[in-house]
């Protein structure tokens, strides 16, 4: 009888995993099919199931055969991730660093400033045991509750990870080399203990995670469930890329999303420094395109705390001490207290918000539990339609009505400068710039090359304020460009956005674009 399927990290089937089933009547051995599929004359009852295949953590597993649907074995690949738990701190609270390896390894401590900087070393890591620093992962879905590394053998004092967010703020990573010379990098976000500048940057830690598909679910692969089956082919099986129009979406609900897993696509190779072009298909709209606008800032001598989009969700983030509030690359997903509160700091107590990114506060989430999130959708596909302008919209407002702009298909993953439109406009102080010139031609965004205005733009729409002043707009073609827009509310607030992702991939290479953001910060921090 089918006793259920075994599948990696991925969710990817396994073939000629070999397992055997014990209990007091015996043992009976089977081995996986090609779909991953187990198959074995079982008894029903209780069995201790032991599971192991070459280059994977061998793992033991108890199961009571002939009740329910097939059972999910899930088996991690030999390598090196790691995560801090969690992700976010206050300078001084303390994370655990989390680290998959099937070899001793080396860990370090990092800042990512305008250069990387050296903060200390962690220490050197083995175990007595054989294989001992290799994770286990949970068995079934661990995309909903986290891969909960660390439980097994390390509650005593000897086996502590622990270590204490620093004083100073900023996007810290961790370095992990292993003997044979694999390398691994995670971030890690450190808020400061109480504010410290005038100018707070917001990670989009919610972004990171609703990409991160490790365990075989994000918002875009298997977003509503895993499929009872795990992928043999993808091409042939997922969604995404059999739906002939193109929808990852369109389910009536969708199972959350932990945090708690590691993100391979905010990994940094050792070499790479922030004046270098962003390379890889998921680098450049996540953390390692986050971290160039905090290496400009740091450049150009603006002092700043970073906090995770987390933290203002849980309220640790007090608006109220900041004059300005950073949105930087992608900050696609924000919950409403999020919106609420941004919007009311902005419109009711003159706070000054820069939106250096693209397709941002399009979609609500929620939190079941500090750590996950649900994505809303939406249940007719990824075009809201009927007069709502996005995913959030379906919820509540446009997010046009706090940023001035929001995000449309047109010019989707194209990348041009931007044409002056305004050029009597103090933003462009200083810039040489007029009207019909160019700008944002460099770029270090290699997955949509071609200048500042790409990857997805956002653009004016009847949810604008009214005083939405347009500064400049995109190349990019079937009149997809990103629309740099002010408006300024009546309560002394005042909103610059960009409207593109690939912005933050300019802003350390073309003087234009850098000299337009530095103009808008130091006007707003007056």
């Amino acid at each position: 009888m089918l006793i259920g399927y075994v599948s990696d990290e991925r969710y990817l089937a396994l073939p000629d995993v070999l397992l055997e089933f014990e209990n007091a009547s015996g043992s009976v051995e089977a081995r996986s099919r090609a779909s991953g599929a187990v198959y074995a004359d079982l008894k029903s009852g209780p069995y201790r199931v032991t599971l192991a295949k070459q280059g994977f953590g061998s793992k033991i597993v108890h199961l009571t055969a002939g009740e329910g649907e097939p059972y999910h074995f899930r088996l991690l690949s030999d390598g090196l991730l790691g995560y801090a738990w969690p992700k976010w701190v206050k300078s001084g609270e303390r994370s655990e660093f989390r680290v998959h390896s099937h070899e001793a390894y080396k860990l370090e401590l990092w800042r990512y400033g305008f250069r990387k900087e050296f903060i200390r070393p962690i220490g050197w890591y083995d175990e007595h045991g054989p294989r001992a620093t290799v994770q286990l992962t949970p068995d079934g879905d661990y995309t909903r509750t986290g891969v909960a590394w660390n439980k097994q053998g390390y509650g005593h004092v000897h086996h502590s990870q622990l270590i204490e967010g620093p004083a100073r703020s900023g996007l810290y990573y961790f370095h992990a080399r292993s003997v044979s010379g694999r390398f691994f990098s995670f971030p890690w976000v450190v808020a400061p203990a109480r504010p410290q500048a005038k100018i707070a940057v917001l990670a989009s830690n919610i972004t990171w995670n609703v990409y991160n598909n490790f365990g075989g679910r994000s918002n875009y692969i298997n977003a509503d469930e895993l499929p009872s089956r795990p992928t043999v082919n993808a091409r042939l099986e997922l969604k995404r890329y059999t739906d002939p129009l193109y929808r990852s979406w369109g389910q009536k609900g969708y199972a959350p999303l932990s945090f708690e897993r590691p993100e391979p696509i905010n990994h940094i190779s050792e070499a790479e420094q922030a004046t270098d072009p962003v390379e890889g298909r998921s680098a450049c709209h996540v953390a390692p395109a986050e971290w160039r606008l905090l290496a400009w800032l740091e450049r150009e001598g603006f002092t700043y705390d970073l906090y995770a989009e987390t933290q203002l969700h849980a309220g640790d983030l007090d608006l109220s001490a900041y004059q300005v509030l950073i949105l930087s690359t992608h900050p696609e997903y924000w919950s409403k207290e999020m919106y609420a509160r941004v919007k009311t700091w902005v419109f009711e107590q003159g706070g000054r918000l820069l939106y250096l990114g693209g397709n941002g506060l399009n979609c609500e989430v929620t939190f079941p539990d500090p750590q996950s999130v649900i994505c809303h959708n939406g249940a007719g596909g990824e075009k809201p339609g009927g007069g709502k302008e996005s995913r959030f919209h379906l919820c509540g407002e446009s997010e046009a009505s706090l940023l001035g702009v929001v995000y449309t298909d047109t010019g989707i993953m194209t990348g041009a400068p931007y044409r002056v439109i305004d050029d009597a406009h103090w933003v462009f102080a200083g810039t040489g710039l007029k009207n019909g010139d160019l700008f944002g031609q460099k770029s270090q965004h290699m997955r949509c090359p071609g200048g500042a205005s790409g990857h997805e733009t956002d653009k004016i729409s009847p949810s604008s304020p009214k005083n939405t002043r347009l500064l400049a707009k995109g190349l990019n073609p079937d009149d997809g460009g990103a629309e740099m827009v002010l408006h300024e509310p009546a309560g002394g607030g005042a909103v610059f956005s960009v409207g593109s992702i690939t912005w933050t991939s300019s802003v350390l290479v073309d003087s234009a674009v850098s000299r337009i953001t530095a103009n808008v910060l130091n006007h707003f921090l007056k």
